[in-house]
């Protein structure tokens, strides 16, 4: 079993940053693939990012991509999703995401493991 919780929400001004992380229980976090996924009002979720296990192959959706990026430190259990230049509409809750088995195609929402998701809002 395994336990997520996403800190680091928050309301800031487009154009600004924001990191977000997910701290994970467990002894074999490292061989996770750990994902980000946000969804908006009224709309659904959607991938952002994902870093696979094994190799670390890292994946991004194009909106964020050249903005966003994700990266796990395994010795704090703890994914982070470091978010530049921020836009209103990359307004969301955004959910933390693990999972054990090998993930071919890690942008797709076949995780076993989520979070409780933390709110971003971005003002204009």
């Amino acid at each position: 079993q395994v336990q997520l919780v996403e800190s680091g929400g928050g309301l800031v001004q487009a154009g600004t940053s924001l990191r977000l992380s997910c701290a994970a229980s467990g002894r074999t976090f490292s061989s996770y693939t750990m994902g980000w996924f946000r969804q908006a009002p009224g709309k659904e979720r959607e991938f952002v990012a994902a870093l696979r296990w094994p190799g670390g192959h890292t994946f991004y959706a194009e909106s964020v991509k050249g903005r966003f990026t994700i990266s796990r430190d395994n010795a704090k259990n703890t994914v982070y999703l470091q978010m530049n230049s921020l836009k209103p509409e990359d307004t969301a809750v955004y959910y933390c995401a693990a999972e054990r088995a090998f993930l071919a195609s890690p942008t797709t929402g076949k995780y076993t493991y989520w979070g409780q998701g933390t709110q971003v809002t971005v003002s204009s």
